[in-house]
């Protein structure tokens, strides 16, 4: 289960966010059961998108180890 600020990638294309599978982000809010808004940033700390995604849209890479 996903959870906030989770790092997360795209498991598919989301052409009309600009997004593209693999590109990583982290979870920054829990919109509803199953979706998230996600966050992506560049190398440089900017954030590049906001998307509303689904679960079945995404695949943990790190969970969130905080408290």
């Amino acid at each position: 289960m996903l959870k906030l600020l989770d790092i997360v990638a795209l498991v598919k294309d989301k052409p009309e966010e600009g997004l593209m599978r693999g590109q990583a982000g982290t979870i920054v809010e829990l919109l509803a059961p199953s979706v998230y808004l996600v966050e992506f940033i560049d190398d440089e700390g900017q954030t590049y998108a906001m998307a509303d995604l689904h679960a079945d849209e995404l695949v943990e890479v790190m969970p969130f180890a905080g408290t």
